[in-house]
């Protein structure tokens, strides 16, 4: 597949997830619960996650932003449900790594379609946007 192919289907991933957001609304019962925003961009998300022995069972957000901080908090979301806190944080981490330009594995960490934002990389003003969901789990997770 060519790169302008790659690079047309990884906006329609982008785009599918942004019009139809995955994993949008309240988690039902107790759930540790995260507010935060970008303010260079004015995107916010309210992240909740329900975890129980260590797994996510859940995670849902609420928020406004743009297509990339909300397609990333979709696609988040989608990636951690059913994973170990730790394999969570990895995944943070490496999505990290991307967002730097940096070759991740993310068939291994099966992160399902978070791929599709490594090209973000390539707009600085972008990259807070694309973490911003990422962010929001990582302090959850360490409080």
């Amino acid at each position: 597949m060519s790169f302008n192919n790659l690079d047309t289907l990884y906006r329609q991933v982008i785009m599918d997830h942004y019009k139809n957001p995955r994993n949008k609304g309240s988690v039902e019962g107790d759930a540790l619960t995260v507010d935060m925003n970008n303010p260079t961009c004015g995107d916010r998300i309210q992240l909740q996650l329900q975890v129980d022995d260590g797994i996510v069972r859940d995670a849902k957000f609420t928020g406004e932003g743009c297509s990339i901080s909300m397609s990333s908090a979709s696609m988040m979301t989608q990636a951690i449900k059913g994973k170990k806190l730790d394999d969570a944080l990895k995944m943070s981490k490496a999505f990290s790594e991307m967002m730097l330009g940096e070759d991740v594995d993310t068939e291994e960490l099966e992160m399902g379609d978070v791929e599709a934002l490594q090209g973000v990389s390539q707009f600085p003003a972008r990259i807070k946007c694309a973490t911003l969901a990422w962010k929001a789990m990582e302090k959850g997770v360490q409080e």
